[in-house]
């Protein structure tokens, strides 16, 4: 992880926070993929219970974020995203790190994370130590109609 960068995370909608998650959604998510949320998406996620956003900043400037919810012992990366200058830095990684670490303190026992089957970031999920448990067939479809297989991954962090 390069040095300055701070890791922030929240568990309410903070205005600024998800602004700056929103701006980091619209450079790191391909349009051809139709994977970006909206405003209001994020917003609505953010009011359940047992959900938290971390913000990767540098100099206050956001370079990425991850969402995650909690339901009792399990939770879900629902989102990782880094701009694209600053992928291949540990940034990704960094958040994801930070995500299990919040997740232990919270007492749960796994994350679980479902995610395209051409996506780069599933170096990172099997270097961090998730396990591949199923695919679903033609589960995402993209903007122009193709449709990719879905992975699904799971980390148990009992050990």
């Amino acid at each position: 992880m390069m040095p300055g960068i701070d890791l922030d995370t929240y568990e309410q909608g903070d205005r600024n926070a998800l602004a700056d998650a929103m701006d980091v959604m619209v450079r790191a998510f391909d349009p051809a993929f139709g994977e970006a949320w909206t405003l209001p998406q994020l917003s609505g996620v953010m009011l359940m219970p047992g959900t938290w956003l971390t913000v990767a900043r540098l100099d206050a400037m956001p370079l990425g974020f991850a969402l995650v919810r909690s339901v009792l012992d399990e939770c879900e990366l629902l989102l990782l995203a880094v701009a694209p200058l600053w992928r291949g830095r540990g940034v990704g990684e960094a958040l994801l790190r930070d995500s299990l670490r919040t997740a232990r303190r919270k007492g749960i026992t796994s994350m679980n994370l479902e995610v395209r089957s051409t996506n780069n970031a599933i170096k990172l999920y099997e270097k961090t130590g998730f396990e591949f448990v199923h695919r679903r067939p033609g589960y995402y479809r993209g903007n122009d109609g193709q449709l990719y297989d879905a992975l699904s991954f799971r980390l148990d962090m009992l050990a």
